[in-house]
């Protein structure tokens, strides 16, 4: 008799089990996975919609101003001082200088 008890216990640790890992699965989407795609969107809309004279950061901390985008190359040139121009992937393009400056207020 028993017996019979703890084998029905473990049956319905089981299942108890697998709805814990689901929901642990569920809790790890929308906490860390969803939000981390949402912003790489928001990202790379900022990229398609950049604008020449616009003041940007790139990933390695670069202020400037953008001076030239060609269209069908990725490449952008960046004016970072009076006469000195760099050129830069689009996708190393990370934020716009006003809007971050603003914030910092």
């Amino acid at each position: 008799m028993n017996t019979i008890l703890l084998q029905a216990q473990a049956q319905g640790g089981g299942m108890s089990f697998f709805i814990m890992i689901a929901a642990m699965i569920a809790i790890m989407y929308f906490f860390m996975i969803r939000p981390q795609q949402k912003r790489q969107k928001e990202i790379q809309k900022f990229r398609n919609s950049l604008a020449v004279g616009q003041e940007v950061i790139t990933s390695g901390g670069v202020y400037g101003k953008i001076s030239h985008i060609e269209d069908n190359n990725p490449v952008v040139t960046l004016e970072v001082a009076t006469g000195v121009k760099i050129k830069v992937d689009r996708s190393c393009i990370f934020a716009n200088a006003a809007a971050t400056q603003e914030q910092g207020k």
